[in-house]
């Protein structure tokens, strides 16, 4: 499954920021567009797969994982 995201990005001043609007937390800023946008989908891979862990942590045992989409 491919999941596809959004990022909202902009120049303030000398630097780039970032975010993604559908995952709370995942924001950045570089020196350059090029810089801001690996680096948001660095953050948002790493975001993701904590996300994941933490879920399955809290899930125990004797648990399902069932694919959605939205």
């Amino acid at each position: 499954m491919h999941n596809a995201y959004t990022a909202v990005i902009k120049q303030d001043g000398d630097w780039w920021i970032g975010w993604v609007e559908e995952v709370p937390g995942v924001n950045c800023q570089e020196k350059t567009r090029e810089e801001l946008i690996e680096t948001i989908k660095i953050t948002l891979r790493e975001a993701l797969d904590f996300n994941r862990l933490e879920a399955l942590a809290a899930a125990g045992v004797n648990y399902q994982e069932e694919k959605i989409a939205v």
